[in-house]
């Protein structure tokens, strides 16, 4: 129980505090995405890069971890493939709905990975997702094309394709860290100090950015199918992951690190790709809402695990 309040309540704590503020007006918009756009862009790559080059790659490369996650991840979107028919979700929302069901919040992922399991925590999860996110653009894209074809020109939909594969920031700085882990594998001490000062700031800026742009308007409306799709992410994908690791015989902290990242809420960039390929923006808010609260339940039961 004292793992579980360590790791979840500063997470939390700092959730409510973006959100709070944002309702005093102390931040706003503005504020939201340019600090957004600090994290995505520089921040966050920042961590994950320092965190992977100075590794030993042959100890935190867990192959079956990987295998593990992306088998999860597939199972999962059949899932949400075979709820759009049983449940008749119109093609206008399937795309946001299906990626309710198996995108992943990267920022609280690595704020409860580094609270609970600390830097070896962060070196797996920051592999992990290295190949977690290309395979899940690419179903996510793809789904969204499918119901969105009729709407969207061919030339703008392979264009935003190639971008959410291809130039995502995160990979592009796990891809990074892995080749310079095998070339030089270490930091000078002026550049370690320098990384350790700027991932500082990436955590608690990134908390705070999603806590402000949480919002409940448009819950109502979509609750029944953001509840589905909430169950899903939160209740289906942990359980076959949880099979899945252990068929693939994943234990101790790679096992950990696994079942935290199948219980973690849905992303806030479902929002972004629904608004650029013509699917339901106000699903997707609701979603991550949704999916954001319950993942409280969810996460305490992984970190006791």
């Amino acid at each position: 129980m004292s793992l579980v309040l360590s790791s979840l309540f500063p997470v939390f704590s700092l959730l409510l505090i973006g959100s709070l503020l944002k309702r005093l007006k102390l931040t706003n918009e503005m504020f939201l995405k340019l600090s957004d756009r600090l994290v995505y862009f520089i921040f966050f790559p920042v961590l994950l890069f320092w965190k992977i080059g100075g590794a030993e790659i042959g100890r935190f490369v867990n192959w079956n971890l990987c295998i593990a996650v992306l088998v999860s991840i597939a199972v999962t979107y059949i899932i949400s493939a075979l709820a759009l028919k049983l449940f008749n979700i119109s093609d206008y929302k399937a795309g946001s709905f299906s990626q309710s069901c198996y995108r992943f919040n990267t920022y609280i992922g690595m704020a409860i990975i580094f609270y609970a399991f600390g830097e070896e925590g962060i070196k797996h999860f920051g592999l992990l997702i290295g190949f977690a996110i290309p395979f899940i653009n690419v179903l996510a894209v793809s789904t969204l094309i499918w119901y969105s074809g009729k709407t969207t020109s061919s030339g703008r939909r392979l264009g935003i394709f190639f971008k959410e594969i291809f130039t995502n920031p995160l990979v592009l700085a796990c891809a990074a860290g892995l080749a310079y882990s095998r070339m030089i594998g270490y930091f000078p001490a002026f550049i370690d100090n320098t990384f350790r000062l700027m991932s500082a700031a990436a955590l608690p800026l990134a908390l705070i950015s999603i806590g402000g742009a949480l919002t409940i308007k448009g819950l109502r409306g979509n609750l029944s199918i953001s509840t589905i799709g909430s169950i899903i992410k939160l209740l289906f994908l942990p359980l076959v992951g949880f099979f899945v690791l252990r068929e693939l015989q994943v234990i101790g902290l790679p096992f950990k690190v696994g079942m935290i990242f199948f219980m973690l809420p849905t992303s806030a960039s479902i929002y972004v790709l629904s608004s650029q390929l013509n699917s339901d923006t106000e699903l997707a808010s609701s979603a991550i809402v949704l999916s954001t609260i319950l993942s409280f339940f969810s996460l305490s039961l992984g970190l006791m695990l």
